[in-house]
């Protein structure tokens, strides 16, 4: 009898599964706005688009006719960026880019609406080295080389971290391929050795590493977007939401997404060569 009813559960369960999908209200387009201004002038840029419906496959349209400047309230210097129509992306008129210790605040004006966020150029940490071993696969990890980063963080605050890691000049950018730390298991991370456990390379592989020191509310951003992309919309699955920008509508209406990151950045090149 008690074989009978859990044969008749499941087959009920399994007569009650369908795929849903929720009828969503169309918005207008809100502006997304992605700035990243470092110390090393030929990476910064500004992205500037409108959002698109969630279930809308087309890419997001880029907004090409903005105003787009960053200003230094420490200097008072001012940075014009213009639109490439081969990138889709605003550019600097400065290459120079940021210096250790000064505050820069972004601005994009779009029609009678402006947008405005702030970030200070906080001082590096120091990277050494990097170094990579062998090892054989397991259940969770691919057999190959593994890097390990040495290095000091000596800052008591604002430690807040990205490294972004370009494989044979490609990016790795899936959602599993954002390192995000901070100090919450202490600042002596880079001095024991920081392996990158999660990113397994082969023989003749060139490796760049990136490593970024972030704003609290930029390092915020990220950690939200790494939480949403990592939502897979199950049952017990919090309901999506954007991250939380840091920018600000100082002037017309609507809201604003997107981010402004400032930040300085170390970079090392390293081959893997064993022989």
């Amino acid at each position: 009898m008690k074989r009978f009813y859990l044969y008749g559960v499941l087959l009920l369960l399994s007569s009650c599964q369908e795929e849903v999908v929720l009828e969503l209200k169309s918005q207008e387009p809100t502006p997304i706005i992605e700035g990243i201004w470092t110390d090393a002038g030929t990476i910064n840029h500004v992205n500037v688009s409108w959002s698109r419906d969630y279930y809308s496959q087309e890419p997001n349209a880029p907004v090409e006719d903005a105003e787009v400047f960053i200003v230094s309230p420490t200097n008072r210097e001012r940075v014009n960026f213009k639109y490439s129509e081969k990138s889709q992306r605003y550019l600097p008129d400065d290459v120079l880019g940021g210096k250790i210790g000064d505050i820069y605040e972004l601005n994009v004006k779009i029609g009678e609406n402006r947008y405005v966020s702030r970030g200070e150029m906080l001082a590096p940490p120091r990277l050494d080295s990097i170094t990579y071993s062998y090892k054989e696969g397991r259940a969770f990890r691919d057999d190959g080389y593994f890097l390990t980063l040495y290095g000091d963080i000596p800052f008591t605050e604002d430690n807040n971290y990205r490294v972004r890691i370009v494989r044979n000049d490609t990016l790795l950018n899936r959602r599993s391929d954002y390192l995000l730390f901070d100090d919450t298991f202490g600042t002596t991370i880079l001095t024991k050795g920081f392996e990158l456990s999660g990113f397994a390379f082969e023989d003749k592989d060139k490796v760049r590493l990136e490593l970024y020191r972030l704003n609290q509310d930029a390092y915020d951003y990220m950690s939200q977007l790494v939480n949403l992309l990592f939502n897979d919309g199950g049952l017990f699955s919090p309901p999506p939401e954007n991250p939380k920008t840091n920018i600000e509508v100082v002037a017309g209406e609507g809201e604003v997404l997107g981010y402004f990151l400032v930040s300085p950045i170390l970079t090392q090149t390293i081959r893997i060569n064993p022989e």
